[in-house]
Formats: C-alpha cells, sequence, structure tokens
C-alpha cells in the first residue's frame, strides 16, 4: 500500500498539504457518489435477477410440461433433459444472485455508510481545529507588546489550539491512509467474489469466463497479497501514530529546515504576516518561501507565487523593533522594503539567518558561474569606448590594489585572490566577506567591486595608501590578548560575521587609547603654516607602495616620538615640525594626520571614534579636509568623503574646502569638491565665491571646471523632469581633470590673464 499523506507533512500545514487533502477529500466524495450508484445498480440487478429466474422457472416449467407433450417422441425427449440441466441452472442462478447480494452489495454498502462516514466525521473534526488555531494564530498575532496579561492568554489559547488541531491533523491523515487502502481492498475484494460466483455459474457454459481464468487467478493472488500488505502497513501506521502522538506537539514554533541544496530549488518555507503597502495597512498571513535566489510568497498552492525580491543579492534584511507588533523584520531592497512577522522569536531569527545566508549564496553562485577576475579583465570588450574606459579602470584597480602587501587575500578571512573592496577602510574582501561588509551599512563599510565597477584614480590611490596589513594592525593590534580565533577561508559564514561585527562595529581588538590621548591640538608651526598656504606637490606618489612613516604614533608601530626626531636623514625638511601625536584625542589625531597625509594615522583616529568633521578652534575652525586639502592631497580628501566628512563644511574665514583647493591652485581637488557636491556658489566672508577666487588667480582650469559645474546645474534646472541633457558631458570633463590630477598634475598648472566673468 502507498502512503497518500505523510505525518510530518501533516504538522506543517503548508499550502501543499492542504491541496493535497483537497484532492483526497474530492477523490473521495466522487467515490461515495461512484459506490452510491453502483449499490443502487447492484439492486436493480438482482431485483431484475429475481424476476428473470422466476419467469425462467416458469418458462422451465412450460418446456418441462411441452416435453410431457412429447413423450412418445424420442427425439423431443431433450427437452426433459434440457429443462433439468435449466432447471440447474436456475438454481445455480438463485445462489449466485444471493451471494452477489451478501458478498458485494452489503459489503459496498457498508463502506458507504461506515467507513466514508467515519472519514467525514474526522475530517469535520480536522476543519474546526484547523479554524480554532487560525483564530488563536490572529489573536496571538494581535496581541500588542506591552499587554503581558493578553500575550499569556493569547499564548496560552494558542498552545491548545496547536496541539488539538495537531492531533486532528494526525488522526486525518491516518484516517485518509487507512480509507484510501480500504476502498481499493474493499472494492477488489466485492468484484473478486462476484467474479468468483460468475465463475461458478458460467462455468460450463462461457467460454470467455474460462478465458479469464488465469487473469482472475493472477488477480485473486495479487488481491491476497494486498491484503496482506495492507494489514501489515495499517499495523506500522498505528504504531507509528501512536508514537507520534506521544511527542510534544505543544511546542510554539513550526517545523523549520533551512536547506540550501534542497532538490526542490526551495531552500527555506514556512507562514509569515505580511503587511500590506495600501493605506490600511493590514496584515496577512501567507506561505513564503525562499527559492531560485528570489523571496515569494502564496496563499494557495496551486497560485502563481507573489515575489517579493527578485534578486536576493540586491537586498537586506534586519529586525524591525519600532513595530508594534512583535517578532517583525524587514527585507529592504532597491525598489520597496516588505514588513513581515513571524510566530515567535525563534522562526523570526530562522528566517532573518536564512535571507542571510541566501544572499550569500546567491553572491557566491554569481561568482561561480562567472569567469574568474584575471579571465574578465584580459577578454577585450566589443562595446562602447565607456565600457572599455570602465574595464581599463577595473584593470587598473585589481592590479594596482591587489600588489599592495596583504591585499592578495581577504582582509578578514584571509580567502587568496579578493575581488571586492571596503574603500572606506581600503581594504580588499572576498565575496563572502564583502556580502557581511554589505550588510553592516554603509557609515561601517562601502563595498565595490575590483572587477564588476568602474573605478576612479583618486579611489585607487587612497586604497593603494592603506591595504590589509595597515589596516589589520589597527583593528587586529589586540588580536593576541582575545579568545577569539580569527576565521579561515573555509569557516562557516556565521562565523566570519561574528567576527566582522566585533571588529569594525563592536570594536573589541583595537588598541585601547591612553588615559592622556585627550589633550587639546597646539597650533602649528609658521613654517608649517607658510608652506601649507604655498607649496604644491611635484607629483604623484607612486600608487603601488605605501606611504613612507613620517607621525606613526606608538600604538601602531612601536616607534617612539623620540624616534621620530632623531630620524631626522629621510625628513629633514620637517626638522622643525615633529611633534608627538600619541597625547592627542582622536579628533586632534585626525586633524594633524590629515595635514601629514599619513593615511594609516587617520584610518587609525577614526577607528578610535574621531569626529571626521572635528572643528579646530585653534586654528580658524579648520577641519581636517580643510587641512587635507591645503596640503593637495586627493587621496587624503577622498579618504575623509568616504568616510563622510561634509564638502560645504566652512571654517571661521567661511571658507570651505573648494575655496582653499581654488585659492591654492589644487585643480584636481577642485574637481573631486565638485564631483561630491561642493557649493561652488557659497560665499566666504569677505563675500568670494570660488568662481570669482579663480579668475582673480588667473587660474583656466579652475575656472573651466567651476563654470561647468554651474552650467550643467542650471541645464538640468532647465530640463527638469524631462532629462538632465548636461550631466553626461560633465561627468566626461570631470572624468578627464581626475584622470590629469591623478597621472599628470605638471599639465594643470596653467595660468590666463584674460579670463573673463561670462
Amino acid at each position: 500500500m502507498t502512503v497518500k499523506l505523510d505525518f510530518e507533512e501533516c504538522l506543517k500545514d503548508s499550502p501543499r498539504f492542504r491541496a493535497d487533502i483537497e484532492e483526497v477529500e474530492g477523490d473521495v466524495n466522487e467515490l461515495e457518489t461512484r459506490l452510491d450508484k453502483l449499490v443502487k445498480q447492484c439492486n436493480t440487478m438482482l431485483e431484475a435477477g429475481k424476476v428473470f429466474c422466476q419467469n425462467s422457472k416458469n418458462f422451465v416449467a412450460g418446456l418441462k410440461e411441452l416435453g410431457h407433450h412429447y413423450s412418445s417422441d424420442a427425439t423431443m425427449g431433450c427437452l426433459d433433459k434440457f429443462s433439468k440441466k435449466l432447471l440447474f441452472i436456475l438454481e445455480a442462478q438463485g445462489e449466485a444472485i444471493d451471494t452477489i447480494q451478501k458478498n458485494v452489495k452489503m459489503k459496498l454498502q457498508s463502506f458507504v455508510k461506515e467507513d466514508v462516514r467515519r472519514f467525514k466525521e474526522v475530517r469535520k473534526e480536522f476543519e474546526r481545529c484547523s479554524e480554532a488555531l487560525d483564530t488563536a494564530l490572529n489573536k496571538n498575532a494581535q496581541v500588542p507588546r506591552g499587554k503581558q496579561h493578553e500575550v499569556e492568554e493569547a499564548s496560552n489559547a494558542l498552545l491548545n489550539a496547536r496541539k488539538a488541531s495537531r492531533s486532528g491533523a494526525l488522526d486525518y491523515v491516518l484516517e485518509i491512509n487507512v480509507i484510501e487502502s480500504k476502498k481499493k481492498t474493499e472494492v477488489l475484494n466485492a468484484v473478486l467474489s462476484l467474479m468468483d460466483t460468475q465463475a461458478q455459474f458460467f462455468q460450463q457454459g462461457h467460454q470467455s469466463l474460462k478465458e479469464l481464468e488465469s487473469y482472475r487467478k493472477n488477480l485473486s493472488d495479487e488481491q491476497t497479497q494486498l491484503v496482506l500488505n495492507a494489514a501489515r502497513e495499517k499495523r506500522d501506521m498505528e504504531q507509528r501514530h501512536a508514537a507520534i502522538k506521544k511527542k510534544d506537539m505543544s511546542y510554539d514554533d513550526s517545523i523549520m529546515d533551512y536547506c540550501a541544496d534542497a532538490a526542490t530549488g526551495i531552500v527555506m518555507e514556512g507562514y509569515l504576516y505580511k503587511r500590506a503597502s495600501n493605506a490600511f495597512k493590514t496584515w496577512s498571513r501567507r506561505w513564503f518561501s525562499i527559492q531560485k535566489n528570489q523571496l515569494v510568497y502564496q496563499k494557495k498552492f496551486k497560485e502563481q507565487p507573489t515575489v517579493v525580491v527578485e534578486d536576493l543579492r540586491l537586498c537586506t534584511v534586519k529586525t524591525c523593533v519600532d513595530q508594534e507588533r512583535r517578532f517583525c523584520f524587514e527585507v529592504v531592497s532597491p525598489s520597496k522594503t516588505c514588513l513581515l512577522q513571524a510566530d515567535s522569536e525563534r522562526q523570526q531569527q530562522g528566517w532573518i539567518t536564512a535571507v542571510q545566508s541566501s544572499i550569500a549564496s546567491a553572491f557566491q553562485e554569481r561568482r561561480e558561474d562567472t569567469l574568474s577576475p584575471r579571465e574578465r579583465l584580459s577578454s577585450v570588450s566589443a562595446g562602447s569606448g565607456v565600457g572599455q574606459e570602465q574595464e581599463g579602470s577595473s584593470c587598473q584597480a585589481l592590479e594596482e590594489v591587489q600588489a599592495i602587501p596583504g591585499n592578495n587575500h581577504c582582509c578578514d578571512c584571509g580567502e587568496p585572490g579578493p575581488d571586492w573592496a571596503s574603500i572606506n577602510l581600503g581594504i580588499t574582501l572576498c565575496i563572502t566577506c564583502s556580502g557581511i561588509h554589505r550588510s553592516l551599512g554603509v557609515h561601517f563599510s562601502k563595498v565595490r567591486s575590483l572587477t564588476l565597477d568602474s573605478w576612479e584614480p583618486e579611489l585607487i590611490r587612497l586604497m593603494c595608501e592603506l591595504g590589509n596589513s595597515a589596516i589589520n594592525r589597527i583593528y587586529e593590534a589586540r588580536i593576541d590578548e582575545i579568545t577569539i580565533k580569527k576565521p579561515h577561508p573555509s569557516s562557516p559564514r556565521q562565523d566570519k560575521e561574528s567576527w566582522i561585527r566585533s571588529k569594525y562595529v563592536e570594536k573589541k581588538f583595537i588598541q585601547k587609547l591612553p588615559e592622556t590621548g585627550r589633550v587639546t591640538p597646539l597650533r602649528r608651526s609658521s613654517a608649517r603654516r607658510n608652506r601649507s598656504t604655498v607649496q604644491e606637490r611635484a607629483g604623484p606618489r607612486p600608487t603601488l607602495k605605501p606611504k613612507p612613516n613620517r607621525a606613526t604614533l606608538p600604538r601602531l608601530s612601536g616607534i617612539s616620538p623620540s624616534d621620530l626626531k632623531n630620524n631626522t636623514a629621510s625628513y629633514k625638511d620637517c626638522e622643525d615640525e615633529e611633534e608627538d601625536l600619541s597625547g592627542l584625542h582622536p579628533g586632534a589625531l585626525l586633524y594633524r594626520s590629515a595635514a601629514l597625509q599619513h593615511f594609516p594615522v587617520m584610518a587609525d583616529a577614526l577607528a578610535h571614534g574621531a569626529d571626521v568633521n572635528w572643528v579646530n578652534v585653534a586654528e580658524d575652525s579648520s577641519t581636517p579636509l580643510i587641512q587635507a586639502a591645503t596640503a593637495n592631497s586627493l587621496a587624503a580628501c577622498e579618504f575623509l568623503l568616504q568616510n563622510g566628512a561634509s564638502v560645504n563644511q566652512a571654517d571661521s574665514n567661511g571658507k570651505g574646502p573648494l575655496h582653499h583647493a581654488t585659492i591654492l591652485g589644487h585643480t584636481g581637488l577642485v574637481c573631486l569638491f565638485l564631483k561630491r557636491g561642493a557649493d561652488y556658489n557659497a560665499k566666504d566672508k569677505s563675500s568670494k565665491d570660488p568662481i570669482s577666487i579663480a579668475v582673480e588667480s588667473a587660474n583656466a582650469d579652475i575656472v573651466t571646471l567651476l563654470r561647468i559645474a554651474k552650467m550643467n546645474k542650471e541645464m538640468r534646472e532647465m530640463d527638469g523632469a524631462f532629462g538632465q541633457s548636461g550631466d553626461e558631458t560633465c561627468l566626461d570633463i570631470f572624468r578627464d581633470f581626475s584622470q590629469m590630477a591623478s597621472n599628470n598634475p605638471e599639465k594643470l598648472k596653467r595660468r590666463s590673464t584674460d579670463i573673463k566673468i561670462l
């Protein structure tokens, strides 16, 4: 006997199970109708048979009397013999009618009246328990978080309803399997009884029944084996049913199993409440599943699933604690946000983990389905010039960034050949760790692909100034003192996620600042102030080598301030400027290191909580970004901007970073600040904006950039909602200036004496 429904499936109460029982119920109803009709037809046949036998006997009696009439005729003597044979056949037919009535009609009638009726009673009890469970679930979901007595009452009601529902479901599944088995045996038994009776009845006269003899025998043997098997399986099902019924069915969670390699492609499924996006914000309970890198839901099994998230790689998931309803979480994608509610905290965490694991799996599948980074970069694109330019920037980014010592392995797990990066941290990552970094939020880590995204020159230079080794010396400074083990490439995703959150969010492994690190910064020496306003860098630093360490803190490298002062052979020009930075608080440390263009110290200051927009009131309320702009460091400015520096924060003279870059003639920085949204109309205390300053200093390139930015904004305002025609040309010009500022800065030193304001 084949088991129609599984007991574990009924505990899930899934749409699939509902569809199966609907199919069984429809089949049983149809079977009941057909059996009722068959029993009526059998009764009509039996009544007709009795009438036929009686009429036949009358006919035989008349034939016998006719035979007596021809008693003197030996030829007609056959009538008497034939009448005796016919009478014998009619007697056998009467017995056959009685047997059919006993073995066919009564058994089929009993199956319909007893077994089918019992099936319907169990079904009614199952439906009643299911309705009670739905009512309890709705009440439990609607209980406000703050009303504890209502929560307990609803939880107890749900506990009892779930226990009764699952008990009723198990009984119903057992009855379904029993009736599925019995409907075969009962019908087969009735048919075989009818065939035996008919075979005996027509044994002497019907060759057709003799031809069915072997078939009848085989069928009889099969029916006997089915009866034996059905009895054995029924016994096993009853034992299993009793064993499962002894288990605790009062637990508050559905059966939840996350299986990434499920044969059906469904890695997770279960019921969740979904809040509608309409004005009423109604909640509906739907069957959700994760399949084919998508999150979908449906109400009925045969309905077309509704897609919530088209591509899991484009979404993130997080708990939602500001809702009055409990166990809520959000699935956020670029196009919409879906608010969901689980039945318990365990289910909530299970779904969040499942979505996060599916996001990681989706990225992993994408990586395996595509070519390796080197193969992608070595292929020549046949597309447009922009595509070739982006491919070239990706190739340059991958080669230069991975050439930095330590960058050829993932910063967090050590997987070789990482092709993802965090641009605000300056590290390289594998695909798994990059997905975890992305889930932290852009205020912690901004993830970009080294092979799929385009890279601006200043970003490449920024990545080359830091690197995995420098960042790990900061964020893993106390790793030897901590018992937590660093994950390796084959570690589970959960271990990697726990490590990354501890490292970058909780910052458990950074060196603690000394208590003395709270003093206010001193003013710069006059020599430094003078040089910072008149000097320009002669050319770009090599991008593949880390910058020499001019102000390394003791907690980073173990070099003391006295060692720095004694190291005058390499830095004779800074003899009068050396200062001990170890006593500065993080904001002042960021400020000083931005002026020195020392990226590891800047990163260390940010790791210790430095305000990226910290103001030095002792130096005209200058900010770290203004210091980096004064030093004409594209990479330092980019680093600060990527970490949240305000491009429009001005000093006490009303001069922002764009003003300072314009005054000093730093064309590359002007281009960078304009790309990052700097206000070219902002006026300082002398009522001068950057354009008037550039005109006065006769810097043709900066005037060009500022005027192009202004014209681009005006064109966008004129186009309004119909387009942004000026953007593409403006971005192309800015891109060219960025390339020139990074690779050929000497070309940006042009001056013009005949510039006129438009």
